[in-house]
């Protein structure tokens, strides 16, 4: 059984380990989400991590950044690098041209819902070849939107990813998936998190609220009484030194 991260640091260190095995075990459309305030922020410092990571792919690694702009930047910061570093097209430039034969993994650094059209397209042109979308943003509802279009997009693109790694932080708990293992909710005790509950789909909506209100305050569940509320500590306590290292 996986343990709860005790630092940012090592829930990347997770997520790297989660996101090959899962690849290993024939997922090519997977994605690392870090529900963290400021981390899409850092998506050059992460891809960089991950690109170094799956080194074993050598030259056949490329890199893609939502814009020209973040692209360029992160080749002037990251200097001689192995591996290839470009944007994910634009409308002047399709997706479809950034893809050579020679590529054989693709990690796209913090796509937003502004480029899931190009996204979806990416992944059809990989074929089988390895897609990591790391730290996505595709499902902001003021851009994908509610209606049928953004139904179908879901049904058709969005459905098709798989969570190798998935870690969000709530006021006294936090839910963590790492591949191969369920969905998980822990609890912040005094010390650290323990596991709380193994689900077979990831808790959304209602049913995270009922889940955590069950676990959280058993006594207060059907009541309007909401559950005390603890001390922020562990892995958000961590954010912070987090960040710093990953800006050196």
């Amino acid at each position: 059984m996986n343990q709860f991260p005790q630092s940012l640091q090592e829930a990347i260190e997770q997520a790297k380990t989660a996101t090959k095995n899962a690849i290993a075990d024939g997922y090519t459309r997977v994605q690392v989400e870090l529900v963290i305030p400021e981390i899409p922020l850092q998506a050059q410092a992460l891809a960089k991590e991950f690109a170094d990571f799956f080194e074993e792919y050598d030259s056949g690694i490329k890199v893609m950044f939502p814009d020209t702009g973040a692209a360029m930047l992160a080749k002037r910061d990251w200097g001689e690098i192995p591996f290839q570093v470009t944007d994910m097209g634009s409308r002047f430039t399709p997706i479809e041209t950034q893809v050579a034969d020679n590529d054989e993994i693709f990690i796209l650094a913090c796509p937003s819902s502004v480029e899931v059209e190009r996204v979806e397209k990416l992944c059809n042109v990989a074929g089988d070849r390895p897609v990591i979308l790391l730290i996505p943003q595709l499902e902001d509802v003021a851009i994908v939107g509610i209606g049928y279009a953004a139904r179908q997009l879901r049904e058709r693109f969005i459905s098709t990813l798989y969570s190798s790694y998935y870690i969000r932080p709530l006021e006294s708990a936090s839910i963590l998936r790492t591949h191969p293992s369920p969905w998980q909710i822990w609890l912040e005790k005094e010390e650290g998190y323990e596991l709380a509950i193994e689900l077979a789909s990831k808790p959304m909506g209602e049913e995270l609220d009922r889940l955590l209100l069950k676990l959280t305050n058993p006594e207060a569940e059907g009541s309007s009484n909401n559950s005390p509320q603890r001390k922020k500590s562990g892995i958000l306590g961590n954010l912070q030194k987090f960040l710093k290292a990953l800006s050196q």
